[in-house]
């Protein structure tokens, strides 16, 4: 039998070596933000006419939430540079017709299950290799409270087939751990939930969901007894459709920030970066370790706090980062780690098993990624501790790969571990990144050329 002569497409790993260069000058914009990306995209099709979003990050964990909203019913479609988002409404979600393919995104999954648990509707959720192996436990629990069924594996892991309950049941929940992703999807199950559904969160954690929607006319009180927030959502809400520009995302600017600090001579302008205080909490820590970020031109978009953040080559020293900062940095741990790897002392981190049920375990995978590039990293259970060289750059790699886990943070992470480090780093692939950061390899290696 002669053979095809168009072969098969075979999805290879990218692995990809990133190596010193020059300072990292000038001004870039990073992708918008995730967060609020992926809010917009929801909100939009539960409101009823058009939400139209500018600055929206294209990266593939977003793109997995427009698909799935559109699989149930709204319309999301970009028209020049900008997305358009036409809804159906607050219990108007349409019986999707196929799996809910959530790719590698953990926000788009457990977010979508809040939004699911109070429509009549049942609805399958299947993820990449990476995705497939976290934990829905933590959002599993209070939905079902509120009365949606999960049937599928043993542990609460993908796949998951769920069906809501309307109208489902009013809650107050206690988080068991710090999660802003719990928090909202029991906030988006109150939206079409009777009553008011109550979350307490004894540790803030980022408030996008609580602006966004009462930015689209949702009832949400905010308040704080004995350090504790207490939020409220009264149910059968009437969403009105917003005109949104999404600030660029801190977790994106993260890499550039340590790496313009990290790489002699440089002098880096990030414009619009969003600097929500639930977020932002690894550029604090970082001036306090003595990196030069300056804001400038602060302002507020759409009810975000936003600046251009002007990034100079520092030294840094060590320090015993605070626990409690954990939830306003949470994704920006792997970075920093690559950071204190260079400060002068030791950087003592704690308070962070979150870190081992991410895309990957990411307290593990960075101790064995920036041992290999030649830091000095004690593992323990909840955190690391870094032993700096003192400015001094890192070996690097030159023999070997760093294996990335699948994980977007990891490869972006070790990516600016490369600039800083003589032998260079080679990362096993570097597709992940495009979940978060579609062209971040080329804007890196732009910035520092």
């Amino acid at each position: 039998m002669p053979l095809s002569k168009t072969a098969p497409v075979i999805d290879q790993p990218a692995p990809h070596r990133f190596s010193a260069s020059g300072p990292l000058k000038g001004r870039i914009r990073v992708p918008g933000d995730k967060s609020i990306s992926h809010r917009s995209i929801m909100l939009g099709a539960l409101a009823v006419g058009e939400t139209r979003v500018t600055g929206l990050l294209e990266g593939e964990d977003v793109m997995a939430t427009a698909a799935a909203m559109r699989s149930m019913g709204a319309r999301v479609e970009k028209i020049g540079e900008e997305w358009r988002i036409h809804g159906v409404g607050v219990g108007g979600l349409l019986q999707p017709q196929a799996a809910l393919d959530m790719g590698n995104s953990g926000t788009s999954t457990r977010l979508l299950m809040g939004l699911v648990a109070s429509h009549g509707v049942t609805a399958t959720f299947t993820g990449d290799a990476s995705l497939s192996k976290r934990p829905m436990g933590r959002v599993i629990e209070p939905l079902s409270q509120m009365g949606a069924q999960f049937h599928g594996s043993a542990d609460g892991t993908l796949p998951l087939t769920m069906q809501g309950l309307c109208p489902a049941v009013p809650i107050e929940y206690r988080l068991p751990v710090a999660s802003a992703q719990v928090k909202s999807a029991v906030m988006l199950a109150g939206l079409n939930t009777p009553g008011i559904t109550t979350v307490i969160e004894p540790v803030p954690t980022r408030d996008h969901s609580e602006r966004m929607l009462r930015g689209f006319g949702a009832d949400v009180e905010v308040e704080e007894i004995d350090g504790e927030r207490i939020i409220r959502v009264h149910g059968d809400a009437d969403l009105r459709p917003q005109t949104i520009d999404v600030p660029g995302d801190p977790s994106s600017a993260a890499f550039f920030v340590v790496a313009a600090l990290l790489v002699e001579g440089s002098d880096l302008v990030i414009e619009n970066v969003g600097l929500n205080p639930t977020r932002a909490g690894l550029f604090d820590v970082l001036r306090q370790m003595g990196g030069s970020i300056e804001e400038q031109d602060r302002r507020e978009v759409g009810g975000e706090p936003v600046a251009d953040l002007r990034v100079k080559h520092s030294t840094l020293t060590g320090i015993d980062v605070d626990p409690a900062i954990a939830p306003s940095m949470i994704d920006e741990f792997p970075v920093l780690f690559v950071a204190a790897s260079l400060a002068e002392g030791i950087t003592t981190t704690s308070g962070l098993e979150e870190l081992r049920v991410k895309e990957s375990d990411r307290l593990s995978a960075m101790a064995a990624a920036l041992t290999g590039a030649g830091a000095q990293i004690e593992e323990r259970e909840d955190g690391l501790v870094i032993t700096g060289t003192g400015g001094e750059p890192l070996r690097g790699s030159s023999n070997s790969r760093t294996k990335t886990l699948l994980d977007h943070r990891i490869a972006m992470s070790m990516a600016v571990c490369g600039l800083a480090s003589r032998d260079g780093v080679e990362v096993d692939d570097t597709r992940p990144i495009a979940t978060s950061f579609p062209n971040f390899v080329a804007r890196l290696e732009g910035a520092a050329s």
